[in-house]
C-alpha cells in the first residue's frame, strides 16, 4: 500500500510541475520547449514504472527489512 501510495504521490508532483511550466510559460508568453517538459515527466514515469512493479517492489523492501 506504501509503494503505491509514493507511486501515486509521484505521479501527481510530476503533473502539478509540468501543469505549472506551461502556465508559466504561457503567462510570460515564452515557448513551452521539450527538454524542461522531458525533465519535470520523469517522476511521472518513475510513478508509473512503480505502480507497475508494487508488488514486486514491495516484496523486495519487505525482504530487506526483515534482516
Amino acid at each position: 500500500m506504501l509503494v503505491r501510495f509514493v507511486a501515486a504521490a509521484l505521479m501527481g508532483w510530476a503533473l502539478i510541475e509540468l501543469a505549472l511550466y506551461v502556465v508559466v510559460c504561457r503567462q510570460k508568453d515564452l515557448p513551452v520547449e521539450l527538454v524542461p517538459c522531458l525533465i519535470k515527466s520523469i517522476p511521472l514515469l518513475a510513478g508509473v514504472v512503480m505502480l507497475v512493479k508494487s508488488r514486486s517492489i514491495a516484496g523486495w523492501i519487505s525482504e530487506k527489512l526483515d534482516l
